[in-house]
């Protein structure tokens, strides 16, 4: 008998890993069935059992098969761990109850709490989660195979609760997922454009916006007016970069945005149209029964001579059921509005919506009505729960963000300025910033209608046009923020402020400001510098004047990958943890609102991790009633694929916003201990910033990476459509984005950028005196709890072993001495973080996870020494689409067991 939810996921397990044996009958025969209980066998020795003889047979067996067995195995593997993956997520919802996370129990510790009215109101009129869907090439999975995994989630739920009676029934729709699964190619065919992209993340939208929100936002309005004041917007809102993310994809053309905000639309106002339609279901309500306020008639009225046919066909129905009525004119007003932006008709007072502001004074109308005929509830229900699926979604779904590197301003302000005489590349960057700033106080455009730039400077100069053309045609709404990756110095921002007054954007002299300028600092010297970089920004009277127009608030990204990438783990969690309390320090200074934009990705090592945890150890002051946060490829199916999943990540988000906006304003510890441990960071830091410095500039490491990890082979795998290296670039580890460098480390298991220096910077700080220090903080602060656990979570999916199987075959001998270094190096942060934890052994103190690794090890082992055979075989020339299909099957593989990509 299952007692324990362990126990039912293993036994769930078990039941979809035989329908999985016998599908693979059904496809292949009993041979292959065979082999891969033959090869889980010597896995599962070799691994448990620690036998070098089991680990000798198994590479011999695989090492025997050819090309047409290699994929069925691998593909049988793959599919496993999908089985395997959705069953933990199923069972992952029965530990997600409500608990002293959830926002009931944040509400009642702000209650406890005393918090002063004025500053309670302050925040709830701003209160805002965002969480931002990228593009980002992490996700390995096919949506085609996601969907499926989606639908046999649905069938696990279904056989929990089932009668005997319906079991076989459900089993028998497994089986046929599984088969479904089975005859679906993994592999991408071709890239994905970046339209493609958007359908993919509007996939996850339109469920979240069906299936999730309206239950979520529902109880947390219920939960929110036990704090007395009511918030002045939705609380959890989304964003998108898909579209708009210009930096270093060259398929994301001003068209490209204009066609996805189409896309978008399309998509957004028929949820609305489907929304509309159940809440006429809803509101029979007679005025027999309960007579309309003046103004619900004089509005019925008006629509009835604005859409005459609307009337005609539905007022004789529902003549005595205005609200129904009501809904009918906002039906056909969004099948207008959907119909005119397809078509690029022109927008009609009364026939069509301008902006979804008119959608809710629509609502709001129908609600005061209803709560003077004795329909509070009614109006509190039922309405408000359209009003807020309007104010979380709007039209548009999502908003989007533009983004663009720093340097391709540059050029296209340089070009400007030389159309009127100045030599605008000759400038320091103090001079670049007196130009600009009085350029921006002037009248005189740079560019006209007869100019002429470069293709680039054109290309770019392109995306403030399509921004000011969306605008118009949808609202402010649609695009809010432009992020300048790579922001160095003021005058990037400020050369972003002039193309966007070229465009219309912005106009000092007529107060205009329509779209926020976001500096992205993601090098360990910007981290460093953000402080000086917005105090310099908000002292510029151009730019506060900026600022003055929208509302004085400032947005900022902060870049996890490329600093992790440059600095190492450790420096740059600490120098964004540092700029987080430099930067607020700079707007208070200012009287700005400073709302941080935390650039995360799905790995530790690009500030992946809990985002719970990770809200609440930020520094105090710094989340102020306002958060966004990218939620990046495979952590979207991961995070919203399931809807109770995604309630309750989006609920702990919002919980963790408001209590840090609300319980940490101030700090819970006196200055000398503040000063005492940030003394600490910053020695442990440098040290552990030294050793991964001298790591990266090691002279094997390029050919050690490029050899003994499939990152070169990342291409060809179709994951997304941004190219894996940056423009330009000579092909070394520079020019590799983060994403790839993260890639290539956890396909190998080896996990660098997820704990190296770690151990020397400990190992440094404790001999240097901050031994009682270090114990200090791991035991009170938030912020170095959730640092270690995270780095013991990667030290935990760490296995050199594997890893040396890579090098042993792929590195040419002269650069294997680099795995020996990394090998000491992850000895000595698992010796000290589990000093620091108080722990026998890594994940000491979660046996059900640190199981659930082991397991997947035995699966996993397999499929990595079978990637190192066919990269041998690859790079030795041989060649063949069955090879390449094998090998890119391999990567799909590994990145389905350890549930991370990049």
């Amino acid at each position: 008998m299952i007692t324990t939810s362990d126990e039912a996921l293993r036994a769930d397990i078990r039941r979809l890993g035989n329908q999985l044996g016998d599908a693979l009958v059904r496809q292949h025969g009993p041979e292959l069935l065979d082999l891969v209980e033959e090869v889980r066998a010597l896995g599962k020795s070799s691994r448990r059992g620690g036998s070098t003889e089991a680990a000798a047979q198994l590479d011999h067996r695989l090492a025997d098969l050819e090309i047409d067995e290699v994929i069925p195995l691998v593909r049988a593997f793959t599919t496993y761990f999908y089985l395997a993956n959705v069953a933990e997520q199923v069972h992952r919802i029965d530990q997600l109850g409500i608990d002293e996370l959830g926002l009931a129990a944040t509400i009642d510790r702000v209650l406890e709490a005393g918090v002063e009215p004025d500053v309670l109101a302050e925040v709830l009129q701003r209160l805002e989660m965002r969480p931002v869907f990228t593009a980002h090439p992490t996700e390995a999975a096919r949506r085609s195979i996601l969907t499926k995994t989606a639908r046999l989630a649905e069938m696990i739920e279904q056989r929990l609760g089932a009668a005997d009676s319906d079991l076989t029934l459900v089993d028998r729709r497994t089986a046929e997922l599984i088969d479904q699964i089975w005859q679906t190619d993994e592999l991408r065919l071709e890239k994905p454009n970046p339209v493609e992209e958007a359908r993919s993340a509007l996939y996850y939208l339109v469920q979240i916006a069906s299936e999730v929100m309206p239950a979520l936002s529902e109880r947390v309005a219920l939960e929110m007016t036990r704090l007395g004041v009511v918030a002045g917007k939705s609380p959890i809102r989304f964003g998108s970069w898909v579209g708009g993310d210009r930096d270093g994809n060259p398929g994301v053309t001003p068209e490209t945005t204009l066609e996805t905000l189409l896309l978008q639309h399309d998509r957004g106002i028929r949820h609305l149209i489907g929304l509309i339609e159940r809440l006429a279901d809803e509101l029979s309500v007679s005025e027999r029964l309960a007579p309309i306020s003046d103004e619900m008639r004089a509005s019925l009225e008006s629509d009835r001579e604005a859409l005459p046919e609307v009337w005609q066909r539905e007022g004789r129905r529902t003549a005595a059921e205005p609200y129904r009525l009501e809904c009918s004119y906002i039906r056909a007003r969004l099948v207008n509005t959907n119909r005119r932006l397809q078509q690029g008709l022109p927008h009609v007072d009364g026939r069509d919506y301008a902006h979804p502001a008119e959608l809710i004074a629509d609502l709001d109308l129908m609600a005061d009505s209803l709560s003077r005929a004795r329909g509070e509830l009614i109006a509190h229900g039922a309405v408000s729960r359209m009003r807020r699926a309007v104010e979380t979604f709007g039209f548009q779904m999502a908003t989007l963000d533009v983004r663009e590197h720093a340097s391709k301003h540059r050029e296209a302000v340089t070009e400007l300025f030389a159309l009127v005489g100045v030599d605008y590349g000759a400038m320091t960057d103090d001079q670049r910033s007196d130009v600009l700033s009085a350029e921006l106080q002037g009248s005189r455009p740079l560019s006209g209608l007869t100019t002429t730039l470069s293709e680039q400077a054109d290309h770019t100069l392109g995306a403030f046009h399509s921004i000011r053309e969306a605008q118009e045609l949808y609202g402010d709404q649609v695009i809010e923020s432009y992020i300048i990756s790579m922001t160095e110095s003021p005058a990037d921002v400020l050369e972003t402020a002039v193309l966007a007054r070229e465009a219309g954007l912005i106009d000092l002299r007529r107060g205009i400001a329509r779209i926020g300028l976001v500096p992205l600092v993601e090098t360990i010297a910007d981290l460093r510098g953000a402080g000086q970089l917005l105090e310099t920004l908000f002292a510029d009277p151009a730019y506060r004047q900026i600022l003055e127009l929208r509302g004085n608030s400032q947005e900022v990204v902060l870049g996890y990958s490329d600093s992790n990438k440059e600095g190492g783990i450790t420096t740059s969690q600490w120098e964004i943890y540092k700029a987080q309390r430099s930067m607020r320090n700079a707007a208070e200074r200012h009287g700005i609102h400073l709302r941080l934009f935390h650039g995360r990705g799905g790995t530790i090592g690009r500030g992946g991790g809990p985002t719970h945890a990770a809200i609440l150890a930020q520094p105090f002051g710094t989340v102020d009633g306002e958060l966004k946060v990218t939620e990046q490829g495979e952590v979207i199916s991961e995070k919203y694929g399931h809807p109770a999943i995604a309630a309750r990540n989006l609920e702990l988000a919002l919980s963790a916003v408001l209590e840090s906006s609300l319980l940490h304003r101030r700090s819970r510890k006196p200055m000398e201990t503040l000063d005492r441990w940030t003394e600490a960071m910053d020695f442990f830091s440098a040290e552990a910033y030294s050793s991964y410095r001298e790591f990266v500039k090691h002279p094997s490491l390029v050919p050690y990476f490029l050899t003994s990890t499939p990152v070169e082979e990342l291409g060809r795998l179709n994951l997304g459509s941004r190219p894996s290296r940056r423009p330009g670039g000579v092909g070394g580890i520079e020019d590799l984005r983060a994403i790839p460098w993260v890639f290539g480390w956890t396909q190998t298991r080896q996990i660098v950028p997820g704990w190296f220096g770690v151990g020397t910077g400990i190992r440094a700080a404790r001999k240097a005196g901050f031994g009682d220090v270090l114990d200090e903080m791991a035991r009170e602060w938030g912020f170095f709890q959730t640092f270690l656990s995270n780095v013991e979570m990667t030290l935990a999916k760490t296995d050199l072993e594997i890893a040396g199987r890579y090098v042993a075959s792929l590195v040419a001998e002269e650069h294997r001495g680099l795995l020996d270094l990394i090998r000491a190096e992850c000895e000595l942060a698992t010796e000290e973080i589990l000093a620091l934890r108080h722990q026998p052994d890594l994940l000491g103190d979660l046996p059900l996870l640190k199981r659930t690794l082991g397991v997947r090890d035995v699966y996993l082992d397999p499929i990595s020494y079978l990637q190192v055979s066919l990269l041998a075989r690859s790079r030795d020339g041989e060649v063949g689409d069955d090879l390449d299909r094998a090998l890119l099957l391999t990567v799909n593989g590994i990145a389905a067991g350890m549930r991370n990509t990049g």
